[in-house]
C-alpha cells in the first residue's frame, strides 16, 4: 500500500535549537551583485539566525564547509549550487536546507514555493516547516550518482548532449530543442521495469524519472510530481505514438505535458532500465554514450533523504480545519 506524504514539522526560526546556521553563497549566480553575503547574514539576524558566513570557491570549500554543520544551511545560488549542497547534506541528522534562490531556472525553489528576491526570501523563513525531501539514487555502469530534480534518457538526454552553455540558459531555447528533439530522435526498444512490473519492449522518444515538476531550464515534464512523497514520477513518450512538435511546445508552455496523448505517467520507486551505452542525465549534468556498454541503469528514491524549509503560506491561503 502507498504511503501518503509525510506530515510537516512545525519550525520557528526564533527557537533556541533553530539559531545556528550556516550561509553558502555562490557570488556567480544571477542577483548575487545586488545581494552580497553581509546582506543576506544582516537579514538572517533579523529573523533570529545566528549565521556564518562559508566561502566555497571549489568543490573542496564546500565538502570542508559542510562537513560538521548543524542546524540549518541556507545556500544561496542557482539550482547548481543548491545540488551539489544537497548531495553533502542528504542523510545527515538535526540539518535542514534553506533555499534562497539566486539563479535562471531556480525549478528546486519554485518546487518549495519559494521566489522572490534574496532578501525578501529570507524574511519569508521568519516561520517556516521543515519537510522531507526525497532523493534520487542512481546505480549504473558508469558508477553511482544522487539527483534532486530528474534523471532520464532520450530525446532530453541527447538535448543535453548537445546543449551549447556559451550560447546562456535559455528555457525558449531549449524547450524548441526538446520539440524538434521530440520528432527527430530514434531511439531503440528497451523492456522497462518500474516496480515490479515488466514493461514490454518499448522505443521511447523521451524517459524521463522525476522527483520535481521540472528539470533543465524549466522544463515541466512531471505537472503533479511532489518531492515530498516517497515515490519518483516515470515519464515516458513511445516513439510510436508521438505528437507533432508543436503539442509539446503547447503543452509546456500551458504545463499540462502529462495530459499529452502520447504520455504515460506512473509512480514507482524503482525503475531499471536497459542501459546499451545511450547518454544520460543526471539533473544538469551529462552522463556521455559509451558504445558497446551493456548493463542496467537502477534509479531508486530515498524517501526524506533531505530536510527542507518551507514558508508557511500567507494567513488568507491556510483553509481551517
Amino acid at each position: 500500500m502507498t504511503q501518503g506524504p509525510a506530515q510537516p514539522t512545525p519550525h520557528s526560526a526564533d527557537t533556541a535549537t533553530q539559531t545556528a546556521a550556516t550561509l553558502i553563497f555562490n557570488s556567480k549566480a544571477g542577483g548575487s551583485e545586488q545581494d552580497s553575503p553581509d546582506h543576506l547574514v544582516e537579514e538572517l539576524h533579523k529573523i533570529g539566525y545566528r549565521p556564518v558566513y562559508r566561502a566555497t570557491d571549489s568543490e573542496e570549500d564546500l565538502v570542508e564547509a559542510l562537513a560538521d554543520v548543524q542546524g540549518t544551511v541556507f545556500v544561496a545560488g542557482g539550482d547548481g549550487t543548491i545540488r551539489a549542497a544537497a548531495m553533502h547534506l542528504a542523510g545527515k541528522q538535526g540539518v535542514s536546507l534553506g533555499v534562497i534562490p539566486m539563479g535562471t531556472a531556480n525549478n528546486i525553489g519554485r518546487m518549495l514555493g519559494v521566489q522572490g528576491k534574496p532578501l525578501d526570501v529570507i524574511a519569508s523563513y521568519r516561520e517556516a516547516r521543515v519537510l522531507p525531501f526525497d532523493i534520487g539514487r542512481v546505480t549504473a555502469p558508469w558508477g553511482e550518482d544522487l539527483f534532486l530534480e530528474a534523471c532520464g534518457c532520450g530525446a532530453f538526454a541527447e538535448v543535453m548532449a548537445e546543449y551549447d552553455p556559451e550560447e546562456g540558459k535559455s528555457p525558449v531555447r531549449a524547450v524548441q530543442a526538446l520539440g524538434t528533439a521530440l520528432t527527430n530522435f530514434e531511439p531503440s526498444a528497451v523492456p522497462l521495469k518500474i516496480d515490479e512490473e515488466t514493461i514490454p519492449d518499448v522505443p521511447y522518444a523521451l524517459l524521463e524519472v522525476m522527483n520535481t515538476k521540472a528539470t533543465g531550464p524549466m522544463l515541466r515534464l512531471a505537472t503533479s510530481a511532489d518531492p515530498h512523497d516517497g515515490l519518483l514520477d516515470v515519464i515516458r513518450i513511445d516513439q510510436n505514438e508521438r505528437d507533432g512538435v508543436l503539442a509539446y511546445l503547447a503543452a509546456l508552455a500551458r504545463d499540462s505535458f502529462e495530459e499529452l496523448p502520447s504520455v504515460q505517467a506512473s509512480q514507482a520507486r524503482l525503475i531499471e532500465i536497459p542501459y546499451h551505452g545511450q547518454a544520460f542525465h543526471i539533473d544538469g549534468e551529462v552522463r556521455a554514450g559509451e558504445q558497446g556498454a551493456m548493463g542496467t541503469v537502477k534509479i531508486e528514491v530515498w524517501p526524506a533523504a533531505l530536510q527542507v524549509l518551507v514558508p508557511n503560506p500567507p494567513a488568507e491561503e491556510v483553509k481551517p480545519t
